[in-house]
């Protein structure tokens, strides 16, 4: 942990410092999907190795941690799921699937749902598409808010105050020559969203993958989640964006109603 970042867990009428503690733990183990020794834990939050090992025990023992035969921590799918939930109605998924197979089955290409988890996007769910060659995503990678469709899709409809608060936090990453590395010029393409109804990644991360997404609404017309279809360039291309957009929309649109949004 850098020493200017570093938390101060001293006793307050308002924090709980274990509980702090083992929340600095669960987001630092975001950084490493393969896993963290004790040891490493310890130099790397310059905590004492007493008391990482007794949160991380407790942690596993709740279902939030998994450790493996060489002893390293790492993150369950267990926030994940609790995630998913908080979407709006616990059989989410049971909502979805059948929807994304159906505009699998129409577009050809693999079909995701995700949603936004902090500061940036998370994927929940596939439907592999048909052909022999297809993109494959594992549930709960992350993808970054400025690059992935879906998390444009999802902020150009948050509220206001939300989509600058995450904006702030967003370092702008260049990936390649399509990534979008200006604040202004992104804020203009959540504009156009808008207008639209749905999101490209223009292979913005990763070269010659490109997407179209469209966001999903609750009963309150909040964006919790977006679906996207994912395909070779040679496939997704340009000239098929709005026609591509306009059958995202319509799926999304399907699975919203679902969640109790009224789509005029």
């Amino acid at each position: 942990m850098d020493r200017a970042e570093k938390r101060n867990f001293k006793d307050s009428r308002y924090k709980v410092p274990n509980l702090e503690r083992a929340l600095v733990i669960m987001e630092h183990l975001l950084e490493y999907p393969g896993g963290r020794t004790l040891t490493e834990l310890t130099t790397d939050l310059e905590l004492s190795k007493n008391s990482v090992f007794r949160i991380a025990m407790t942690l596993l023992d709740h279902g939030f941690l998994l450790r493996d035969d060489q002893k390293r921590f790492c993150l369950s799918k267990k926030l994940l799921m609790m995630g998913c939930r908080t979407i709006g109605e616990d059989r989410f998924i049971e909502h979805a699937l059948d929807v994304m197979r159906e505009c699998r089955d129409e577009v050809k290409e693999s079909v995701f749902i995700g949603t936004l988890v902090g500061s940036e996007g998370v994927v929940i769910e596939q439907a592999p598409g048909l052909h022999s060659f297809k993109f494959t995503i594992d549930s709960g990678m992350r993808m970054p808010l400025h690059c992935a469709a879906p998390c444009k899709a999802m902020l150009a409809f948050l509220p206001e105050n939300e989509s600058k608060r995450l904006l702030k936090e967003c370092a702008f990453e260049r990936y390649n020559d399509n990534t979008i590395t200006d604040r202004k010029i992104f804020t203009k393409e959540l504009a156009e969203i808008r207008k639209c109804g749905y999101a490209l990644d223009r292979a913005e991360q990763v070269c010659g993958a490109q997407c179209v997404s469209a966001p999903v609404f609750d009963s309150y017309g909040y964006p919790v989640a977006a679906i996207w279809m994912t395909g070779p360039a040679d496939r997704v291309s340009e000239d098929l964006f709005e026609s591509l957009g306009e059958v995202m929309r319509r799926y999304a649109d399907k699975i919203s109603r679902r969640m109790g949004y009224k789509v005029l």
